[in-house]
């Protein structure tokens, strides 16, 4: 989507303590993973070939979902860009990424997620464990496909336009709301096929510079997927959360989250809920966050943070020789 997301874990061990969520240590370093549209065939490949922990948790993702992630993942296919699919691939992904990480001495003391990369980040900070996350997503993704019938929802993303110029429009119109608030500049608008289409016109005459129709299976966190919210809720209904040892900053409020109890509710009200990833990076920043690993394929969210925060530095971690740029600044 060439920086445009429409969205789209590996939990320390019981020796970790639960989180005083205070620290004084100057400098501090988050991890952040990327959502939906950044997957590409071959991602993990490499950590899959060189790392024992990757190679385990691949190998028990596919056994845990009944799905060959190898394949899914490894190979060219039809199936990575399905949404049922595509989460459950880049949660694994990301996860076998962050275990290499962790077994470096890598370590975060904050953790946000992009849509859902947010699963990811509440693992990686040890609120669950990384094969509860990919069930999780998996039954998120058949849910958010197949709430909405094909052709009834969609998403644009409006480009250079105020954000407070689209919710003003947004607010006059029915069936049509923010999806993301991804950095200045940049916001995604979600809802019906017909609502988008006319809200488009509206902020183009308004001003915004580009809106570009995104090629999505549904109208991903709009009202529309209140139902889908539902029904992840009762997925989790019987799921225990562990404490977490680090927070991690939530899409729905944009507010760090020290408290596991909060997990389930928040991750119920993400489905249908606009992404706060701008305001999430600025939650980030005034804690003291100065370096941001992006975790996982591509590198959307470092394209963010430079509209977000240009002096910030933001290093990627999508392959194996990645690795060593984020040892020897930790």
């Amino acid at each position: 989507m060439n920086g445009i997301v429409s969205g789209g874990y590996l939990a320390g061990g019981s020796e970790e303590k639960e989180c005083s969520c205070e620290t004084e240590r100057p400098g501090k370093l988050a991890f952040l993973y990327p959502g939906q549209g950044v997957q590409t065939a071959g991602m993990g490949k490499d950590f899959y070939e060189n790392s024992a922990l990757a190679r385990e948790v691949f190998d028990e993702a596919s056994e845990t979902l009944g799905l060959d992630m190898r394949k899914l993942c490894f190979e060219k296919n039809d199936r990575l860009d399905l949404t049922e699919y595509t989460q459950a691939a880049l949660v694994t992904t990301c996860l076998a990424i962050t275990g290499e990480l962790k077994n470096r001495g890598v370590s975060a003391d904050l953790t946000a997620g992009l849509s859902l990369g947010e699963y990811a980040a509440i693992t990686a900070a040890g609120g669950m464990t990384g094969m509860q996350a990919v069930r999780l997503v998996r039954k998120r993704g058949i849910l958010m496909q197949n709430t909405v019938p094909a052709g009834e929802g969609a998403m644009c993303a409006v480009l250079a336009l105020d954000e407070k110029v689209i919710e003003q429009i947004l607010d006059e119109m029915e069936d049509v709301t923010i999806a993301n608030y991804n950095c200045p500049g940049q916001i995604v608008i979600t809802g019906k096929t017909e609502q988008v289409a006319a809200a488009k016109e509206k902020l183009e005459a308004a001003g915004a510079r580009r809106c570009i129709m995104l090629n999505v299976s549904g109208p991903f966190h709009s009202p529309l997927l209140k139902k889908a919210g539902a029904a992840l809720a009762a997925e989790m209904e019987g799921m225990e959360f562990t404490a977490l040892h680090i927070p991690y900053i939530t899409n729905v409020t944009a507010k760090k989250v020290t408290d596991s109890g909060e997990i389930k509710a928040l991750l119920a009200k993400q489905v249908y809920s606009p992404v706060r990833w701008m305001q999430s990076m600025e939650t980030m920043l005034a804690e003291g966050v100065d370096t941001f690993v992006e975790i996982g394929p591509g590198r959307t969210l470092a394209g963010f943070m430079k509209k977000i925060a240009p002096q910030a530095k933001v290093l990627q971690v999508a392959k194996w020789e990645d690795l060593e740029k984020v040892t020897v600044v930790n």
